[in-house]
Formats: C-alpha cells, structure tokens, sequence
C-alpha cells in the first residue's frame, strides 16, 4: 500500500462523518449523494450469541454513528449479497426486492441504493420526528423507514401485495436487530406517526406504502469515544 494512502482514506472518512453529523443550516441548501465505504464481513459475535443478544432498546446515545458502522447497518439490512445474480441478504416475495430502506439522519433524508452501495438524497431537513411520536426519535441519530413500490410487485396478486411486502420487512428488520446486537448498537421498530405527513417529506408516490420505521444508534449509556 502506499503510504500515503491510508492518511487519505482516514481523510475521506472523516470529511464523510462530518457530513453525516452537520446541522441542517449547513446541508439546507443541497444535500449531496452519500458514497458509503464498503461493508466489513468480518468480525461481530456469533450468530447464536447475535440471536441471544437481540433485543429492543429504547434509551439511545445522541452520537452520529461511525460511517462505516452505518454502511455495515444497510448492506446487514438489505444489501447485496450475491453480486452475479443482485440476490440480498433478506428475501423477498418472488424476488420483487419492493422494499426501500429510507435512511433520516440529522440533516436530511436519504434512500439506499443496494446497488451502488451508496444513499442518494432525497430531502435536507430533519424528518426523524415524523417517523414517530415517542421521545427516543428526537434523540437517535438514524431513522429507517421501510417502504413497499407496489408496482415493482409484478407476479403478485394486488390483493396480496400488502401482505407481502410486510412479511419481507419483517425480514429486513430482523437482520437490523441481529446486526445490532452484534454491534453492540441500540434498536427499537416502533409505531409510526402520522403516515401522510411522513410519506409528504419521503416524496413518495400513491403507490409506495410505508410499512414500518426503527430506530437506530448507540445505547444511551456509551459516552464518545467510548469502546
């Protein structure tokens, strides 16, 4: 490796980091594409022991989550695993892959793009506080909010659609809850606020639904800088 390359990849992370954690006066203007570090597949605790672990906590930190901590989050939740064939790390209803992983942190929304490992902008401003009404929203620093593209779902039956896309969040939240645990991070899927106020500043059409939100970030008794 050349030697100077670590000390340039420690500086884009950093830059990106402060990115993540800049107030919104800063970002209000135009929020720029986030390109996330590629996920680590190594490290974490057992799966048996990430099972053990899972559990829903609802007493979070305030501190922005690392970038590479919230790329292996994402890809854990819904990324790609099989690259040849686009297959993810959970499934989906005939392989219709309709849910959308939306990802509010402090200064905006963004959606992620399995693909290109990468989130794309959607709004600046902080909408975590629509994603529920419980106090914990205003303090975590990531809010996901899964929604279902009904028409992505082109083998189902329309009647069928709904009931689908839930069971597939129901997949995705759980790899959340699993990489958590593993993590040492904090998670709780809880009930949403007003859906048409939330779907309003996700920009979503008619025909993507919003199936669940949880909420993400370090347990509340970790100090910065803490390990």
């Amino acid at each position: 490796m050349n030697s100077f390359s670590r000390p340039r990849k420690l500086i884009a992370a950093a830059v990106l980091l402060s990115v993540l954690a800049a107030p919104v006066s800063v970002m209000a203007e135009e929020l720029q594409p986030l390109q996330l570090p590629p996920p680590r597949m190594d490290g974490g605790k057992p799966l048996m022991q990430a099972l053990q672990q899972r559990q829903s906590k609802r007493e979070f930190s305030a501190e922005p989550l690392e970038l590479q901590v919230l790329s292996d989050l994402l890809w854990a939740a819904f990324g790609i695993n099989r690259p040849d064939i686009d297959h993810r790390t959970a499934p989906s209803a005939m392989n219709s892959q309709e849910i959308d992983v939306y990802v509010a942190l402090a200064h905006g929304v963004f959606v992620y793009d399995a693909k290109a490992h990468a989130l794309k902008p959607i709004a600046a401003g902080d909408v975590r506080t629509k994603t529920g009404g419980q106090d914990f929203v205003k303090i975590a620093p990531v809010a996901l909010v899964f929604v279902a593209d009904l028409a992505r779902m082109v083998k189902a039956r329309p009647e069928t659609k709904e009931g689908y896309a839930g069971i597939d969040t129901g997949y995705i939240s759980q790899n959340v809850y699993l990489y958590c645990a593993s993590a040492g991070l904090a998670t709780v899927a809880h009930e949403l606020g007003d859906r048409r106020v939330l779907g309003d500043a996700l920009q979503l059409r008619p025909d993507q639904k919003i199936i669940l939100a949880q909420t993400v970030g370090y347990p509340a008794a970790r100090r910065s800088g803490a390990k």
